[in-house]
């Protein structure tokens, strides 16, 4: 498929699989709708179909969902586009488009009632800390239930091209740490921006430059940037580096402005990345329907896992209201095929976004050892204090509700053999050989060189 997502198209692609799924869905099998143009489209097989509705009607079939245009909202805007939402009864979804995170924060914090919406996409912790009020305005604490890890991957770390040829790649400890040394003493230091502070891409960019004996809170400086406002910074020098999500590293080597000197699965492979969450109060009193979120995102990452599909998901996540950009800017990295710019080539699909499996198993599945991560990476630059390593245990089974994923997967229909067994999915290992032990992470940090923290 060539040119953006016409309403034809969709409206074609929608009947097929539609149908498929239908079909599908006799066979116990879920989440993998065949191809388009797979079926037959007779009247008959299209009341089948439409008869195929859930057992348990959700309590209501509304809820505002937020998100940010990078490919970790992909499951979200499929299951919208390709009708899942709508097949488990969850028929008037809405899909919120957020300008930047600190707006899905405080539309978190008003909730859809006020104007603002009822959960959706959130880097982490940041259900974690809003959930403790750390991030909200005047500290008020608002329950959040994780609910599933929407992406693993599929984030990168561009940087400005007047550092090209400086062996600033994945490794600083091959020569590119010197350009950090002789700019920290300047009035210019080197400047790397995210898109938000104390959350999953802070942190990517911490652990590399940490990894390569920069320290990230001395060494450079660090700035928080909207997402929209990526390539725009770049390119007009506001930025040495940014750390943010596909389309967005990978526009900055296509428009020339820069190149990538490490992409996340290359720094952690099969990392976490970004969730689904919702305000607790809103689960609670819609268990049904918030397992039917459930089985539709669960469906729509199913489909994204399949490549065969990605061009026709670039072409859906392209237009205007949603990325507003051309498709070919998320299909090569869609495919692990990422020109990096500055001599560096990757071409292979296991470092490539994925949505429901990866090489150690489930994506989707929220493991709350991911969670531990999160916050000894936290205490490991300050952002919570020490005392958090004893109170970890408690928050997490506060805010992530694996259970209620289990639920949701079995309902579906999902093999057990796809539904893991434990909470921890164990040893964690990164690309400058350091490990994370869930069941010690005061052994982690004190394992790790560059600090905040005393432990």
């Amino acid at each position: 498929m060539s040119g953006l997502w016409s309403q034809t198209s969709r409206r074609k692609f929608l009947t097929t699989a539609g149908i498929a799924t239908g079909a599908v869905l006799i066979k116990g099998c879920l989440g993998n709708p065949p191809e388009k143009g797979a079926g037959s489209s007779s009247q008959s097989q299209q009341v089948e179909a439409a008869n195929l509705t859930p057992e348990i009607t959700p309590e209501t079939p509304k809820v505002k969902l937020g998100y940010i245009p990078i490919v970790e909202a992909a499951p979200l805007i499929i299951a919208q586009e390709l009708g899942f939402f709508k097949r488990w009864g969850m028929t008037e979804v809405e899909l919120a488009k957020q300008a930047s995170w600190g707006s899905m924060r405080d539309n978190t914090e008003i909730g859809s009632a006020g104007g603002g919406v009822d959960g959706g996409q959130y880097q982490m912790p940041m259900p974690h800390l809003i959930t403790e009020g750390l991030i909200t305005k005047g500290n008020v604490k608002i329950p959040m239930y994780l609910l599933a890890q929407l992406n693993t991957q599929g984030n990168g770390i561009a940087i400005a091209n007047k550092h090209a040829g400086k062996q600033v790649h994945l490794d600083l400890s091959k020569g590119g740490k010197t350009v950090f040394d002789k700019l920290k003493s300047t009035p210019s230091p080197f400047t790397a921006a995210f898109t938000f502070g104390k959350v999953n891409q802070e942190f990517w960019l911490r652990y590399w430059l940490a990894a390569g004996g920069v320290n990230p809170d001395t060494d450079v400086k660090l700035i928080p940037v909207p997402t929209a406002q990526t390539v725009a910074n770049m390119r007009t020098g506001t930025v040495d580096a940014f750390s943010t999500g596909d389309p967005w590293p990978y526009r900055i080597v296509k428009d020339k402005i820069g190149f990538i000197s490490a992409l996340t699965a290359q720094i952690w492979k099969n990392h976490p990345e970004e969730y689904l969450a919702i305000r607790g109060e809103w689960v609670d009193a819609n268990p049904k329907a918030t397992k039917a979120i459930l089985k539709a995102v669960m469906e729509a990452q199913q489909w994204l896992d399949k490549f065969e599909n990605r061009e026709t998901a670039a072409n859906i996540l392209a237009p205007l209201k949603y990325f507003n950009l051309s498709p070919s800017f998320l299909t090569d990295p869609f495919q692990g095929n990422y020109d990096m710019g500055d001599g560096q080539q990757v071409k292979d699909k296991s470092m490539a976004v994925l949505y429901w499996k990866d090489e150690r198993g489930s994506v989707s599945y929220p493991y709350k050892s991911h969670d531990l991560w999160f916050l000894t990476e936290s205490i490991r630059w300050g952002f919570l204090p020490a005392d958090y390593l004893e109170k970890s245990e408690d928050l997490i089974n506060r805010v992530n509700k694996e259970n209620i994923w289990r639920e949701a997967a079995k309902e579906l229909g999902i093999p057990d053999t796809d539904i893991p067994t434990s909470t921890s999915r164990g040893l964690e290992k990164f690309f400058d050989g350091i490990t994370f032990d869930p069941s010690d992470p005061r052994g982690y940090l004190k394992s790790l060189k560059i600090k905040k923290v005393n432990i």
